[in-house]
């Protein structure tokens, strides 16, 4: 059993609590060494005894000449670096080994607290499981200790021992011989879990829990077995205890003639003890002594563990806890602090007074401040100086961070470019504390802010027209005017700073994009029933051909329009919607395109559009004509301003291929907008 003298090392006083246990003979460094270093001692004085009585002056000189070479280089040998390490490892194997160790008393309380029946078959459930556990670590340890296979060297001990019955020594010769070599240490976990799961149908297991736990404590309780198995099968390389070995007996080898006092020795005083080289071999041997002692600890010195003891007490233990103790405890009444809720201290004897304590304080319990120095001051800079401090070095950033869209792009281009381009994104580090919350809740994703560029309100050229709906419309931002503020400062200083916002929250944008305000019917058509009209004279008689038939709610005094007319003038509408179509398609653009011309219709000219109607007379055609040509007059002078400054800023700076298509690109999508304008435009004016 390992050696404990913890006891005697409680307290150290004086010149040490280790000089009483230098006088310990069991399992002691001189019970270890005394024979190793007897024999290094013997081979030391008959090397020197030859040397001063057997050998003549010239065999002196050759023993000189060895003596001085073995004492040069034996401290090239690295000993100590070698030693050490081994020996660290098998410390830390030791007790590994130790802790891999399992103990039933856990697979005890449990059997005892769920397997629930006071009668027979009750007890002898809960008093099975137990046996077959404490069963299980009995044959691995006999696997492993010498000690242990020398009190149960066969099964049939462990029958006359009673850990087995003569049934269950049947199962376990059947199955040695059918598969003779694995290790049958895991047979009785088997067993266990079996009543375990019997228990449970009974009911004397109350829930699925419970027999949930009690089957994965059998499961640990097998695992740590099985790394006991492990340890000894698996040990420490052997070529590193060799190389260990090798080391200490070569090196106290060499040092038993290198450390011989010789007649051309420099050293004067003749030593008949090597004080030194006793002390070294001392020293190092036990080390070595040390590591063979405990890289098994199963075995029989006496530093190993008192694995016998073990096994009778966790048979003791757990038959106690599963039998003797099952649903027994003492009767409730109530502790004498029952008032008190907890005591204020418990007593201390006469000899326990002088280890009276206080209770711990912190390190900073000392520390007193006046009413002065508590008083809380003011912080000396405002949010408000932080702010202008940063619009003042940054004020680009600023400006991002205020309009709630951290990006940045290089290059010189167009900004509906700049927006189609992803090569020159990258996040803005801008944004500042103060403005932090207000960001957070005005992030966007790529589309919407797409969507925000084909925007009327949102154009580069700042020309802002009708407030009715179109379909590529969408509610404005308000970093529209940061954005076209740094437009202008781009267009003055030659760079501009427009890029892309970063998807960084999809479950924000989404929620952002919940509350976008959608087109609707409603929106769009007048709701309710038409206003009736004033009531005309219906011609009588037959109508004798089709094209001669007109609409009962058209206008008092309206001009009717010829029937081939109106056919031209329907051909020349849906022309000119189509090619409008072809146009906006060919640029591949995201915007919403007109819808087909709505047919409303009343009376008996349902099958044609309702714009006809309003298109034959000749005032409204021309008044229509004159505003159309204004409308087209006013875009021509504004794309020639706009191509006027596209072909300056060229000349200011080189454009590379891609910017120049994205450019394009961008003024196709504008026009198309445009067109889409003028459609819807033309629409409200007719209505």
């Amino acid at each position: 059993m390992t050696v404990s003298y913890t006891a005697e090392v409680a307290t150290c006083r004086g010149l040490g609590c280790f000089l009483k246990l230098l006088l310990r003979w069991r399992a002691s460094i001189y019970k270890l060494v005394w024979l190793d270093l007897a024999l290094y001692l013997s081979i030391y004085y008959a090397l020197s005894g030859t040397y001063r009585l057997i050998l003549n002056a010239e065999q002196k000189k050759t023993f000189e000449a060895v003596v001085a070479y073995c004492n040069e280089y034996s401290d090239l040998i690295p000993l100590s670096f070698v030693l050490g390490f081994y020996v660290s490892i098998v410390m830390t194997r030791w007790w590994n080994q130790y802790m891999a160790i399992p103990w039933p008393d856990s697979i005890a309380v449990f059997v005892s607290a769920t397997v629930h029946g006071n009668d027979e078959r009750g007890r002898l459930m809960r008093r099975t499981i137990i046996r077959y556990v404490c069963v299980c670590l009995t044959m691995v340890l006999s696997n492993v200790s010498p000690r242990v296979k020398k009190r149960f060297p066969t099964l049939e001990h462990f029958v006359e021992s009673g850990l087995l019955l003569e049934n269950e020594l049947s199962v376990f010769q059947g199955l040695n011989a059918k598969f003779p070599k694995p290790s049958k240490h895991w047979l009785p976990i088997v067993w266990a879990s079996s009543i375990v799961t019997r228990a449970r149908k009974e009911g004397r297991i109350r829930d699925d829990f419970a027999m949930k736990t009690l089957v994965d404590e059998l499961n640990q309780f097998r695992g740590k077995c099985g790394s006991i198995t492990h340890y000894d099968t698996i040990s420490v390389p052997l070529v590193y205890t060799q190389v260990v070995t090798l080391a200490v007996y070569t090196y106290f080898l060499t040092s038993v003639i290198g450390r011989q006092i010789v007649e051309s020795s420099t050293i004067t005083i003749d030593l008949y003890f090597p004080v030194f080289a006793t002390l070294q071999f001392f020293f190092y041997m036990g080390w070595l002594k040390v590591a063979e002692t405990l890289i098994n600890p199963f075995g029989e010195d006496d530093d190993d563990f008192e694995v016998n003891w073990l096994i009778d007490r966790n048979l003791q233990v757990s038959y106690l806890i599963v039998d003797e103790m099952h649903h027994e405890h003492p009767e409730l009444i109530r502790d004498q602090y029952w008032d008190e809720i907890f005591p204020t201290e418990l007593p201390y004897t006469a000899a326990a007074q002088p280890f009276r304590e206080e209770h711990p304080q912190p390190s900073t319990a000392g520390i007193q401040l006046s009413a002065a120095q508590q008083e809380l001051q003011p912080s000396s800079v405002k949010i408000d100086e932080m702010l202008s401090d940063y619009q003042k070095f940054r004020p680009d950033m600023a400006d991002d961070a205020a309009s709630g869209i951290h990006f940045t792009a290089r290059g010189k281009m167009s900004r509906s470019a700049s927006r189609v381009s992803n090569r020159d994104r990258t996040l803005s580090g801008g944004s500042t504390s103060s403005n932090l919350g207000g960001s957070l809740t005005r992030i966007n994703s790529v589309t919407s802010v797409l969507k925000r560029f084909f925007s009327r309100e949102d154009r580069p050229d700042g020309v802002t027209t009708s407030d009715s709906k179109t379909p590529a419309k969408i509610p404005s931002s308000s970093s529209t005017a940061s954005l076209q503020m740094r437009q202008i400062n781009a267009g003055a200083g030659g760079s501009m700073r427009i890029g892309v916002i970063e998807e960084v929250d999809e479950q924000m944008t989404l929620t952002s994009m919940k509350h976008e305000s959608k087109p609707h019917v409603q929106s769009i058509f007048a709701q309710g029933p038409p206003p009736p009209s004033a009531p005309v004279d219906v011609p009588s008689g037959e109508r004798s051909h089709k094209r001669d038939m007109f609409s009962r709610s058209a206008p008092v005094g309206g001009n009717i329009c010829t029937s081939d007319n109106l056919d031209t003038r329907i051909t020349h509408e849906r022309r000119k919607g189509i090619r409008k179509q072809e146009s906006t398609h060919s640029v591949q653009s995201n915007i919403t395109y007109e819808p087909t011309i709505s047919y409303i219709g009343s009376g008996s000219n349902d099958d044609l559009p309702s714009t006809t109607s309003s298109s034959c007379s000749s005032d409204t055609a021309d008044e229509f004509t004159k505003l159309k040509t204004e409308r087209k007059e006013q875009r021509r002078n504004r794309r020639l301003a706009r191509s006027a400054s596209t072909i300056n800023d060229q000349a200011q700076s080189p454009v590379d291929a891609e910017t120049l298509l994205l450019t394009e690109l961008a003024q196709a999508s504008h026009l198309a907008t445009l067109a889409a304008e003028e459609r819807t435009e033309e629409r409200n004016y007719r209505k």
